[in-house]
């Protein structure tokens, strides 16, 4: 649950620098560096273990640990505190301490690492791909790319057209999920059709399965149309890019 928690850095480079750290500062230091893959670590199994540093706002799971301890029949720990460096640099949304929630916070809209060149792929226009969830934003960041000349494509559009009568996607899936989608005048039953697939895993690929590839159809001919208009840069504005 930490903050932009996508901006963290690997794991594998983390410890590379915490290795760095405890070389510079003791190289005769003894020390394990083990990967915490529950709450607690080797904490509360670790027999030999004496001493556990915690700061202030951590000392409430320190304490979990011992309680832990002693119910594994294990001695508590020596819970040591250190005070955390306060950051006289913070703005007023970040944290009072030294933190990498702040850090990270800071590293929004920074190019972290240049666009890598696909030979497969043609220079121009260069395509951006644009997701998350409902209420995440999106609307507004491809709003504003547009306003600066990107050329805007809505994937959520393209999803509607696919369904209309004459669409590209419209017969199959009449044939697919029966006659009882239909309105009287023809067009799709959206919610009906909803009512189908919802909960239903099987269900749901076969209209995916049809559906999404005539999106991506859809998706590649506004690119190519983006092209000719001279479009350097296209953004496909996509709640299920990735899937």
């Amino acid at each position: 649950d930490k903050v932009l928690m996508e901006l963290i850095e690997p794991y594998e480079l983390r410890v590379a620098k915490l290795r760095e750290f405890l070389e510079d500062v003791k190289p005769s230091l003894r020390y394990d560096i083990v990967r915490l893959i529950d709450p607690y670590g080797p904490t509360v199994t670790d027999p030999d273990l004496q001493c556990l540093v915690v700061s202030q706002e951590t000392r409430q799971g320190g304490e979990a640990v011992n309680k832990q301890r002693l119910e594994n029949g294990l001695p508590a720990l020596a819970l040591y505190e250190i005070l955390l460096m306060q950051d006289p640099d913070h703005s007023e949304n970040e944290e009072e301490k030294i933190s990498s929630s702040s850090l990270r916070h800071r590293l929004l809209g920074t190019l972290l690492r240049p666009p890598r060149q696909d030979p497969a792929l043609p220079s121009r226009p260069y395509v951006i791909g644009l997701t998350g969830g409902t209420g995440s934003g999106k609307t507004s960041i491809a709003r504003l790319l547009g306003c600066l000349g990107a050329f805007v494509i809505d994937a959520d559009k393209l999803g509607h057209a696919v369904y209309v009568p004459g669409g590209p996607a419209y017969k199959q899936v009449v044939a697919t999920f029966g006659a009882e989608i239909l309105h009287g005048d023809g067009t799709i039953n959206r919610k009906v059709l909803g009512a189908k697939v919802f909960g239903n895993q099987e269900r749901l690929k076969s209209l995916t399965d049809i559906v999404w590839p005539e999106i991506a159809r859809m998706v590649k001919e506004q690119i190519r149309e983006a092209e000719a208009q001279g479009k350097a840069v296209c953004v496909l504005d996509a709640a299920v890019l990735l899937e």
